[in-house]
């Protein structure tokens, strides 16, 4: 009796089609779970990639910003007699800042964003320690700031329009300047500074 229950059992089973799984549905799931996995591996991909470069170019920001506040904290005012004073020598391409050898608040040659001019550029590490200023970038740089200086056509007396741009070293070229476009991993502030009676 126990023989032919386990039997009627079996063939129930088997005619309701849930006695297990054939060999083309484990295949058919086993391609679709592949499928899956590959495409949820991109995706890990792609956002690992746009991390780091938003992680770069917050960098960049900041690196942008301090370079910015540098410049604005130099003087361009008039002095008690109502004559403009221009700080026309201090270095900020230096740590610590220094009040002689530099170019200061001077107007910048024409390309000062798109080359490494002296007194209009300086050198920065992946840890944010500057490296000095100059024209080639030495050893252990990480980040390339440069900044110009131009003088508002509207009122080139008392105005002046700051830019400063920071990019990853290596990731630009001249060539990609000329463009005007910003590149990725970059940031690139501008700034208007006007005389103030002190």
């Amino acid at each position: 009796m126990a023989l032919a229950n386990n039997e009627s059992t079996a063939e129930c089973m088997d005619a309701t089609g849930n006695g297990g799984f054939s060999i083309l549905e484990v295949l058919v799931a086993i391609t679709i779970m592949t499928v899956a996995v590959a495409g949820l591996a991109q995706m890990v991909a792609l956002s690992t990639r746009a991390n780091t470069s938003a992680r770069a170019t917050t960098y960049a920001a900041v690196l942008a910003q301090q370079k910015m506040e540098q410049l604005r904290s130099l003087t361009w005012g008039f002095d008690v007699m109502g004559l403009p004073v221009t700080d026309t020598t201090s270095d900020i391409a230096v740590v610590p800042e220094s009040a002689a050898g530099g170019s200061g608040l001077s107007p910048s040659p024409v390309n000062s964003l798109g080359a490494s001019i002296a007194g209009y550029c300086d050198f920065v590490d992946v840890f944010g320690r500057p490296l000095g200023g100059g024209t080639t970038p030495p050893a252990g740089t990480a980040y390339i700031r440069r900044w110009s200086i131009e003088p508002l056509p509207g009122n080139p007396d008392n105005t002046i329009v700051l830019q400063v741009l920071v990019t990853r070293w290596g990731s630009r070229h001249a060539a990609a300047w000329s463009t005007g476009r910003r590149a990725p991993d970059e940031a690139w502030l501008v700034s208007v500074k006007t005389r103030k009676a002190s």
